[in-house]
């Protein structure tokens, strides 16, 4: 029988040491992930008198409570998409600027960070109201007549979305870029490639990981934010507003858990995606 090899007395201080840190890391996270996890799936698999039921699950299933699971999704691809569009040219301009430029650039995508996002979407809302400084200004340039009403509309929540998240999909872009091997670039321009075809061949698929966790970093947290369609005025039910409703207003904990967790799946099955 092999005899086990004793641990380094170095080793071994070492690892008692990493235990000792990671010891409080891990009573948090059981503390404020997992049991609260574990509450909320035994409210929504449970009945007010405590029997086992999957009640709650299919009363998700109405048409109204779809409807709004999908309002939600749409509302959440659209944002994902239109940071897309902005934050990656945004991203490469920054990783491709001189070390002024792009130190500049990062702090004006970090200072956001630095701010409330409730004031940043108070501030957005001011600018957009009716007698806010865009009318302002478009009326003194004679540009319009009347005052354009942009708040209480789907694409004021958009925008809003949008403005709270872009960062998201800056950064991870940006990284992406600035870890890029441009040599390669330069490779298949010199073999003849125009310059959008080195683009889709090279810059592409080599920042694709950049740009994954962008969406899924703009996606995920969009699908359950439902404070910005209440300040924007946009009118839109999302899940977080059911969930909200269903908790605070009906006081149904037991259906208000059970969409939380199908929330829950919805958004971990999105990043198991990504991970694949």
């Amino acid at each position: 029988m092999a005899r086990k090899t004793p641990m380094h007395p170095l080793k071994a201080k070492e690892a008692r040491r990493n235990a000792l840190f990671t010891v409080p890391m891990a009573c948090l996270a059981v503390l404020l992930v997992a049991l609260p996890l574990v509450y909320v799936a035994g409210m929504a698999l449970t009945t007010a008198d405590g029997q086992f039921t999957l009640s709650n699950f299919k009363g998700i299933l109405r048409a109204d409570y779809l409807m709004v699971f999908a309002n939600s999704l749409k509302l959440a691809f659209y944002t994902t998409v239109i940071s897309l569009l902005i934050g990656y040219p945004f991203g490469y301009f920054m990783a491709r600027s001189g070390r002024r430029w792009k130190s500049l650039l990062m702090l004006l995508v970090i200072i956001p960070f630095w701010t409330s996002a409730l004031v940043r979407i108070y501030g957005l809302k001011i600018l957009l109201q009716g007698n806010g400084p865009i009318n302002t200004i478009l009326k003194s340039l004679g540009l319009i007549e009347k005052n354009i009403k942009f708040l209480g509309s789907y694409g004021s929540v958009l925008l809003a979305m949008v403005y709270c998240l872009i960062s998201m999909m800056i950064l991870p872009c940006h990284s992406a870029v600035d870890k890029m091997d441009f040599t390669l670039v330069e490779a298949a321009r010199d073999l003849g490639s125009a310059p959008w075809r080195a683009f889709i061949d090279v810059t592409l698929p080599l920042t694709m990981p950049g740009i994954l966790a962008g969406c899924v970093l703009v996606f995920v947290p969009s699908v359950g934010i439902f404070y910005l369609s209440d300040i924007m005025g946009g009118g839109l039910v999302l899940v977080g507003n059911l969930i909200r409703d269903q908790l605070l207003k009906v006081r149904d904990w037991h259906m208000g858990s059970a969409m939380s967790m199908v929330l829950i799946v919805l958004t971990a099955g999105i990043y198991l995606v990504y991970r694949k």
